[in-house]
């Protein structure tokens, strides 16, 4: 959420964003608001100078009583009566106004960092780094051409074809979408076996990787209630998204960054408390509106995964390195699980309207013969923190807003997809699990083989 000081102050500014953002219709939001402004300032000017007078009046009338000066005295708390009737009534005005105020700012996005791509959608978003050797089929050549935007990405051809997740989880018997749907419906899934040891073994390493930098692992509730939801995005489109449990005021947590940022709502960092840093693992839950048609086979979209969400509380000074921080967290995570990634810069008219920016790891996935999204990183600035009222307590003494940022380090679901495509042995049949993860797996699944299974 925006202040007013950034529509009195930075009201061009405010506006230059919306354009870029391709949301020219909320401009008579923000010039509402400076209307309103303009009122509230104007009432509230009154308001102090009737309180004032209010004050005077009532040292009069004791001075008046001490005087003798019975009926004059009367006189003025009758006139006092009337200045009290008409406080009332423009504290009212006053609260009115301050609320509607509120409501709006509330509609308006954050600020954009100037290396953010103004273009109007994901067709824009632009690779911008890229690790690994990916293995790429001779017939996904082209394909990877395009994926890679003209860069010069060091690769591997291979002449066999790479199996997809989709066929890999049935050939090992990992995982179960058939019986899912029986007792769930579609985009749920059972993981069995070695799936089972490899989601836990990704969310114990992963938590302990990140306790070395400093961040303090946490499972949040499940369930949020909604002023939380709000406080962490843009509510109304996101509602589509999550699932609301009925009759009470309760949703199930579509990721642990928003339990993170609960965390501290209304709340105030003491001096030199920050940077607070937590790794959150949760379960997630998504309707996946939208996704109608998109990867219905397999478990690459589902309504429930297990993922591990950074989550930092900065002084605004040091979000940008932060940002580069989570950043590199989730790089470092990929590269020591020997999976070929590429960063991507979010585009304006992709970023939504929480983030100021947006850098997106993709993992290459050799049956898909593409990258795709398994990390999102973004800096929030101050827009969270404002609608959670999260503060941060200066040296002066004086309170400001934190800024806030999260990335993932892990959705387990996604990255144990690109180990099964990316580690998958064609000549031995197995898969071989990557070797920072063998001391959280039994033995006997470090290698995952292809099952036979008889007629």
């Amino acid at each position: 959420m925006l202040s007013i000081d950034d529509i009195r102050q930075r009201k061009e500014e405010v506006i230059d964003t919306l354009k870029k953002r391709y949301l020219e219709d909320l401009v008579p939001v923000v010039n509402e608001v400076e209307k309103r402004d303009k009122e509230w300032r104007e009432i509230l000017k009154e308001l102090n100078n009737l309180r004032a007078e209010r004050n005077k009046i009532s040292k009069d009338i004791g001075r008046l009583y001490r005087e003798g000066k019975r009926d004059a005295a009367e006189e003025l708390k009758q006139k006092a009566k009337e200045i009290d009737a008409k406080i009332e009534e423009m504290e009212k005005q006053e609260s009115e106004l301050k609320k509607l105020i509120e409501e709006k700012l509330r509609l308006l996005p954050n600020f954009l960092h100037p290396a953010v791509i103004v273009a109007p959608d994901d067709s824009y978003n632009k690779p911008i780094k890229f690790w690994g050797k990916p293995h790429v089929w001779k017939k996904h050549l082209d394909q990877f051409r395009e994926e890679t935007d003209g860069h010069d990405v060091e690769h591997e051809v291979i002449d066999w074809e790479p199996p997809h997740h989709y066929d890999l989880i049935e050939m090992l018997d990992v995982a179960d979408t058939e019986r899912a749907g029986k007792t769930s419906g579609s985009r749920f899934y059972y993981e069995k076996k070695a799936l089972v040891f490899l989601d836990l073994a990704l969310a114990r390493w992963a938590l302990e990787e990140l306790m070395k930098k400093g961040f303090e692992p946490i499972i949040p509730p499940y369930m949020m209630r909604r002023k939380v939801e709000e406080a962490a995005t843009y509510f109304t489109d996101f509602e589509d998204v999550i699932y609301k449990i009925d009759g009470e005021d309760l949703y199930m947590i579509p990721t642990a960054e928003h339990a993170l940022l609960g965390y501290h709502m209304d709340e105030i960092f003491e001096v030199g408390e920050l940077p607070k840093r937590y790794a959150g693992w949760s379960p997630c839950f998504r309707k996946e509106a939208g996704a109608h048609g998109k990867d219905t086979k397999g478990i690459f979209r589902v309504h429930q995964f297990h993922k591990i969400e950074q989550f930092s509380y900065v002084y605004p000074e040091d979000s940008w390195k932060e940002f580069e921080f989570l950043q590199s967290n989730a790089e470092e995570l990929l590269q020591k699980l020997e999976i070929p990634y590429r960063v991507v810069e979010i585009s304006s008219g992709d970023l939504g309207m929480v983030a100021a920016r947006k850098h997106d790891i993709e993992a290459w996935y050799p049956g898909q013969g593409r990258y795709r999204e398994v990390v999102s990183c973004s800096n929030c600035l101050a827009w969270q923190a404002r609608r959670a009222n999260i503060r941060y307590r200066r040296k002066d003494g004086k309170t400001d807003y934190v800024h806030t940022l999260n990335s993932t380090a892990l959705a387990a679901q996604r990255v144990m997809l690109a180990i099964l495509e990316n580690h998958y042995d064609p000549e031995s049949e197995v898969v071989r699990i990557p070797k920072v993860l063998h001391p959280y797996m039994p033995k006997e699944f470090h290698e995952i083989p292809v099952v036979r299974k008889t007629k």
